[in-house]
């Protein structure tokens, strides 16, 4: 009898709240919001406090709050009810490049289980601010930048010629964020602290401007030059320039701070007091600036492409290995990319200088001739003879003990620290029949 009352007892129970469930479902409900913040204005760049007490006789979804610049929503908050009572969060007003003072719609959207909506809207006046200063900021160092007019900053100072950094701005009122400006995708933008490379024609006291609303910014000046002719900007650190050259004809180098500090390289330039001589051959030649390694980098071109070695025996000769290279033999590795050109002097021959604990490693060789700037055809015991007592080519491991077409010191021979050392191929009797001569100076 007991058990009977038992299932008697669940089956109502089962009934009664199914009886509800389906009350539930059927009572659309009505969501109540009390809004407890006043709304009127605010900066791009805020976050925008709310308190909002919310009810209903069903249960409640969410809470979305939404702020639309025109018709587009550009920024949401969804907060999850999950029971009545008080909800208090915060709105982003965006800050965007371009975007006018004016009005926003603030929209807070109260949702129930059964989708019944309620929501308040308010006319929101949004103004750019207006910085009483901005900053640079740079790897070591800040830079204060003067408000002048309207949107617009700057600063003026003793600089490099060139500066890297970005700009970031204080707080102007108390639900203000700190707005970044940095590099992104060749262009300023919003939100990034990536680095913004500012450059002058020479170093000193010059101006950097920049505008919050559109971004603008100055100055970008890239005036590296060779002989009047601006170079190509490769990346912030690599320019480069084609020119046709002449042997003995004087190059000119323009708007490169600090140029007197760079590295040269002997074997295509002779100093001549302010200026450089050419020292190849007439032809065409890629030079290119690397800021990071400070040198200018001379490779033969034929046409628009870096040569080759002709069959005649114009053209170019390359070197690729993993103990020299230019300024430094830090510079080196088994990568075309950081293959040294040799400089073409004329009747089949090509020349490099290395010095010995600089350029080169003096106790370890170890490179390849190439005829191209790349891993083939390169030079090999058949087409290259050494006449040298310093260095040798490889016949393969189980000849000589040296890789095959490898350049390396002979046994018990080291090069002599701080000692020159020029390297000359001469393949004037033809490319199948060169000869490799080395030089202490």
């Amino acid at each position: 009898m007991k058990i009977f009352k038992y299932i008697l007892l669940s089956l109502f129970s089962i009934v009664l709240w199914t009886s509800c469930s389906d009350d539930d479902e059927k009572n659309p409900g009505n969501p109540v919001m009390d809004i407890k913040s006043e709304f009127s204005s605010a900066m791009f760049g805020d976050s925008l406090p709310f308190k909002i007490n919310v009810s209903d006789e069903v249960p409640l979804s969410t809470l979305k709050a939404r702020v639309y610049y025109g018709e587009e929503m550009v920024s949401e908050v969804v907060l999850r009810t999950k029971t009545e009572g008080e909800y208090n969060s915060k709105i982003y007003i965006p800050y965007l490049k371009d975007t006018p003072n004016g009005t926003a719609k603030l929209e807070f959207v109260l949702q129930n289980i059964n989708f019944t909506i309620t929501s308040k809207t308010y006319d929101l006046s949004v103004t750019r601010p207006v910085y009483p200063y901005l900053t640079f900021v740079t790897a070591d160092k800040e830079y204060r930048m003067e408000h002048t007019s309207g949107y617009n900053y700057e600063l003026t100072t003793a600089l490099p010629q060139k500066i890297k950094g970005y700009i970031k701005s204080p707080t102007v009122t108390s639900i203000g964020n700190v707005m970044t400006f940095g590099w992104e995708d060749n262009a300023i933008s919003h939100g990034s602290t990536n680095d913004i490379t500012f450059s002058n024609l020479t170093a000193g006291t010059y101006t950097i401007s920049f505008n919050t609303s559109d971004y603008s910014a100055a100055p970008f000046i890239v005036a590296y030059a060779i002989n009047g002719t601006v170079m190509e900007r490769i990346d912030d650190d690599n320019f480069k320039i084609d020119l046709s050259l002449t042997q003995g004809q004087e190059i000119t180098v323009d708007g490169i701070d600090g140029f007197e500090e760079w590295w040269i390289d002997p074997d295509f330039f002779s100093a001549n007091g302010d200026k450089l001589v050419f020292n190849p051959i007439a032809g065409k030649y890629r030079i290119s600036a690397d800021f990071k390694l400070k040198y200018l980098k001379v490779e033969v071109m034929s046409g628009n492409d870096l040569a080759g070695l002709n069959a005649d025996g114009t053209g170019a000769i390359w070197i690729i290995g993993d103990s020299q290279g230019k300024p430094t033999f830090a510079n080196t590795g088994w990568d075309p990319a950081k293959a040294i050109c040799m400089a073409p002097m004329g009747n089949g021959k090509y020349k490099t200088s290395f010095v010995a604990g600089k350029t080169i490693k003096a106790n370890a060789i170890n490179f390849v001739f190439f005829q191209v700037k790349n891993w083939s055809p390169s030079f090999g015991p058949e087409t290259l003879t050494v006449n040298s007592d310093l260095v040798l080519i490889g016949l393969g491991q189980t000849v000589n003990g040296v890789d095959k077409g490898n350049i390396a010191l002979v046994k018990d021979k080291t090069l002599t620290e701080g000692k020159t050392y020029v390297f000359v191929i001469d393949v004037s009797a033809g490319i199948d029949k060169a000869v490799l001569t080395v030089e202490e100076k």
